[in-house]
């Protein structure tokens, strides 16, 4: 395996982007942080990939979190405007990418791990996967986006236990509490991954860009807004050609060919 801390690969309209840090458990730094935006980015802007999965290499963790003796060495205006500036950056285009994301989390996500995975539309989980914001333990608190993307998740009593606990749960519970879809066996976590992401990435790629705008926009707003927020989004579903094709498809009892038009 190359030694490059961001690694991606093609399964016909499927990407796989794999944080390649195994020695210190896929931890995130700055660099790795901009080859991951950078590698994201190009996932983003290619019409031949219609579905992004992510995750870590080796068999130990997904992503174990940030350097804690680089935070050690910081002081809050330089982490503000270093290492957390690029963080949100990154999470928050993870988050609004047009196209499906699943986390295949393959070990510890601890920290950033737990943070990143909350920016992912879908998430499959090894049985050997712990999750974790165990930041309260050195004196800190989730600053990605973990504070803000959990209580939004799942329920407030649940996520301000963790928050302040730092305690650590299994797939088994995080897929109870919501946090993820389902537990797979560790040999099959990839994939598995790959199968569903296969599926969803037949579907129109339009229409998956257009129903994820949706969503995302709809959840920040009072459910009058969203309603119209939808009626109009589906109004510019219905004027497209893949549309029509998947009517037709249905009518005539054959696949859908979908083109992204």
């Amino acid at each position: 395996m190359s030694d490059a801390p961001i690694l991606t690969e093609l399964h016909g309209a499927v990407a796989v982007l794999t944080i390649n840090r195994p020695r210190v458990l896929n931890a995130l730094d700055v660099p790795t942080l901009e080859q991951f935006e950078q590698a994201f980015g190009a996932l983003e802007a290619d019409p031949a990939v219609h579905v992004i999965v992510i995750t870590g290499a080796g068999e130990r963790a997904f992503v174990a979190g940030g350097d804690i003796a680089d935070l050690d060495s910081r002081q809050g205006l330089a982490h503000y405007q270093e290492f957390a500036e690029v963080i949100h950056r990154v999470f928050r285009r993870v988050e609004t990418c047009d196209k499906p994301t699943i986390a295949a989390v393959n070990g510890f996500a601890l920290g950033g791990g737990t943070e990143l995975l909350l920016c992912t539309d879908i998430r499959l989980l090894s049985d050997a996967a712990q999750l974790a914001l165990p930041e309260i333990n050195l004196g800190l608190f989730p600053g990605a986006g973990g504070s803000q993307r959990l209580l939004r998740q799942i329920p407030a009593c649940r996520a301000r236990e963790l928050m302040f606990t730092g305690d650590r749960i299994d797939a088994a519970t995080a897929v109870a509490l919501g946090l993820a879809n389902r537990v797979v066996e560790a040999g099959q976590l990839l994939t598995e991954t790959l199968a569903l992401a296969e599926r969803i990435a037949a579907k129109s790629p339009l229409t998956l860009k257009l129903l994820k705008r949706s969503l995302l926009n709809g959840a920040d707003m009072p459910l009058p807004a969203a309603l119209a927020h939808e009626q109009a989004m589906i109004g510019l579903v219905l004027d497209s050609a893949d549309a029509h094709e998947g009517c037709t498809a249905f009518l005539e009892k054959r696949p859908a060919s979908f083109t992204g038009q």
